[in-house]
């Protein structure tokens, strides 16, 4: 059965806290993803269990009359627990050698592993249509799992919010579709 998985990147958010709420820009966002998913028919929400990403898409759920399934393995990658000056060189690194390593962080490689239980349900289980919420970093190592050319560029130039729809067939076909 062909499978189909929006990834959500959450909308404008205050910070980067797990309990950060949305901005009003944000909120306006969510109304926006809603009525972008209003005539595609969703079978299931899975989102990371931060405040930003829940918020997101909560007017979409709501619209379509569908719970949201929190799933901790959706969080943020956290690149390093120490204050670094220029994180984004060594965040540019982890994209090329996804088993570099900061103190206290999560190489690229483990965050994959994290979130590769979740795709691997959805490939076999009856759901045909499922939107998965995250954040930006996570989001592009999910794109870079369907197609190994994605990476730091890919990131940098994620929108808040921004979907992308992949399709899984006999291959996967990976197509950005929020403007």
């Amino acid at each position: 059965m062909k499978k189909i998985i929006y990834l959500v990147r959450h909308c404008q958010a205050t910070g980067q806290a797990p309990d950060c709420e949305l901005t009003d820009k944000g909120l306006t966002q969510a109304q926006h993803l809603a009525d972008f998913f209003e005539d595609q028919d969703i079978d299931q929400i899975i989102t990371s269990p931060y405040t930003r990403a829940v918020h997101s898409i909560l007017p979409t759920a709501e619209r379509k009359n569908l719970d949201i399934y929190v799933h901790e393995d959706l969080k943020e990658r956290v690149l390093s627990t120490e204050k670094l000056d220029n994180w984004l060189e060594p965040l540019e690194q982890s994209f090329n050698d996804l088993h570099m390593k900061l103190p206290g962080g999560e190489s690229s490689y483990e965050a994959t592993q994290r979130f590769l239980p979740i795709f691997e349900a959805i490939k076999l289980g009856q759901v045909k249509t499922t939107i998965i919420v995250s954040h930006g970093n996570l989001l592009t190592l999910m794109l870079k799992h369907f197609d190994r050319r994605y990476g730091f560029q890919d990131w940098k130039n994620l929108s808040n919010p921004d979907v992308y729809k992949i399709t899984l067939d006999n291959s996967s076909l990976i197509q950005r579709v929020w403007e």
